[in-house]
């Protein structure tokens, strides 16, 4: 099972002591983050897309590249990629290149954001944002799997003999998770193609999570993939951490309470009880953890949100540094208790190119076996 951190790279006031960080400030601590959640033993960094102020990952791939030549080991990706507003052949472009600078540390999460404006401003409606989100991503498909591509559909120009360059390395696609909290139909279309489904449920109650997955998994053995408990499912958390409950508690309340998204509206102990927001200490965050298994089965990924409203940056390495000493190694040890045999690891470059030549050498045998059909000659009846 992978552990890792999402960011969604937003500038907002420490409400403690009423500093706001410069863009540049708050994109050189996002890197920084990610090296520290390499150190600290942590599987996946991923990074927001966002246009508007006050977020400022607007270029992903640009922050991941950076991130690649600067770590060895953890996998970057996205939380996520807007799908609707981008053109998909940017994306396969971008995400292939990424996939060579970081010798296939990478995948990335499609979605179709929660911003609005977004869509006017990249020449969308955001009435089209599910027709936009189904028929990008089959064009996305075809660019990385077909050398060769012709396409007409009805929200871009079309392609005549189009080949999206690099190819991805190794000729395998980054693995795809969709992202969504809401939208059935985003469940069906990770199902459809036997790609990841990703629910960031850090707003939502479990039972919802529950119930979109429930969904995902059905449709996902419904076409094929096979059986519901193979299905791909990543999950999103926020946690806040101290030694002592109550320090965590009465440290991250000012942050909870004036927060961009949620401040101002349900307390903490309410938003604490209905969603996954842990704030206490590193066992109870083990303990919440593992109970959401309980909701969803058996699953791959396992992503946190750390370094949000207005969090200091040390702050946040002191907290990274209690996730994976701490909590993480925890975890890996009791989600494996009892996990069957036949639930699979989250893909990775790796596995996927192994897959891929475990089915190509099944081919070849397949073919050196087959019993030749005689051809007719002169003598045998002319």
């Amino acid at each position: 099972m992978q552990f890792g951190i999402f960011t969604v790279g937003d500038v907002t006031t420490d409400p403690t002591t009423g500093h706001t960080v410069s863009e540049h400030e708050r994109i050189k601590a996002m890197t920084a983050i990610a090296l520290k959640a390499e150190e600290v033993g942590l599987d996946v960094f991923a990074t927001g897309e966002h246009h508007n102020p006050p977020f400022v990952p607007s270029s992903p791939t640009t922050m991941l590249g950076w991130i690649a030549a600067r770590t060895e080991r953890i996998i970057l990706s996205t939380s996520t990629t807007l799908i609707t507003t981008n053109d998909p052949v940017k994306i396969a472009e971008d995400f292939a290149m990424l996939q060579h600078l970081a010798d296939g540390r990478v995948d990335v999460m499609l979605g179709r954001g929660n911003t609005g404006p977004v869509y006017p401003w990249f020449g969308q409606d955001i009435r089209d944002g599910i027709p936009l989100a189904v028929s990008n991503y089959a064009l996305l498909h075809q660019l990385w799997r077909d050398e060769v591509v012709d396409w007409e559909g009805k929200f871009r120009t079309p392609l005549q003999s189009f080949t999206s360059t690099p190819r991805p390395l190794d000729d395998v696609p980054p693995f795809v998770w969709h992202g969504s909290i809401r939208s059935p139909e985003i469940a069906e279309q990770a199902a459809y193609y036997g790609d990841g489904f990703f629910h960031n449920n850090i707003f939502w109650p479990l039972e919802h999570t529950r119930r979109m997955v429930r969904l995902y998994r059905r449709r996902f053995a419904h076409h094929g993939h096979g059986t519901e408990e193979q299905a791909i499912v990543g999950l999103g958390g926020q946690v806040f951490m101290r030694a002592n409950s109550q320090d965590a508690v009465r440290e991250f309340r000012p942050y909870f309470d004036n927060a961009p998204v949620y401040g101002h509206g349900p307390s903490m102990e309410e938003f604490t009880e209905e969603t996954p927001l842990t704030v206490g200490s590193p066992q109870q965050v083990i303990e919440r953890t593992l109970t959401f298994r309980e909701h969803v089965g058996d699953y791959q990924r396992q992503l946190f949100l750390m370094d949000h409203a207005g969090l200091p940056l040390k702050t946040v390495l002191e907290q990274l540094d209690l996730l994976g000493e701490e909590v993480v190694p925890v975890l890996r040890k009791e989600f494996a208790v009892g996990r069957p045999a036949g639930v699979p690891d989250a893909p990775t470059h790796a596995s996927l190119l192994a897959e891929r030549e475990a089915r190509s050498a099944a081919q070849s045998a397949d073919t050196a076996t087959a019993v030749p059909t005689a051809v007719p000659t002169a003598a045998d009846g002319a």
